[in-house]
């Protein structure tokens, strides 16, 4: 699935910077991950949770995914696209330089969200470890217009470190 050809790795990521590496499959977001998301982050506002109040009273005509419910599947796009270098041992999160909610993403009976994931920034950290800056917009099946744009920091382990 990667863009880019060759093997992707640490000790080269430098050559990938400003390149988009992958773009994922779509993803299907249901009311019931919506649901299950605003109850374990205890936030159980209407506009996420009740189909039936949104239907009728929300502006989007239907439930909304959480903002931070997007951000959390980057980790998901990130799998399904097996973008990890080969040389690795592991990955930290090293957090977020920017995240923008872009436009509303309306659950209705289920959307479908994607990622392009591109290589913004790579900074040599020592002992073969790398702090990569990936950028991240998320697309909806039935928009134009990207829902969530975030330039995620991961921190890449060689697995030749003890």
């Amino acid at each position: 699935m990667p863009v880019f050809t060759g093997q992707f790795l640490i000790e080269t990521a430098e050559q990938y910077v400003g390149q988009e590496l992958v773009v994922s499959d779509w993803v299907t977001i249901t009311q019931d991950q919506v649901t299950t998301f605003g109850e374990i982050t205890n936030h159980l506002h209407w506009m996420h949770l009740d189909a039936e109040r949104a239907a009728r009273e929300s502006p989007y005509g239907g439930t909304l995914v959480q903002g931070f419910l997007m951000s959390s599947l980057l980790v998901q796009f990130n799998d399904m696209t097996e973008l990890r270098p080969a040389d690795s041992a592991y990955a930290l999160n090293y957090g977020f330089d920017r995240v923008r909610y872009l436009a509303p993403v309306v659950t209705g009976n289920g959307v479908r969200l994607r990622d392009r994931i591109s290589l913004l920034s790579v900074e040599d950290k020592g002992d073969g470890r790398k702090l990569m800056k990936t950028s991240h917009v998320l697309e909806v099946e039935v928009s134009d217009e990207p829902a969530l744009y975030a330039e995620w920091l991961a921190l890449w382990v060689p697995k030749d470190i003890d």
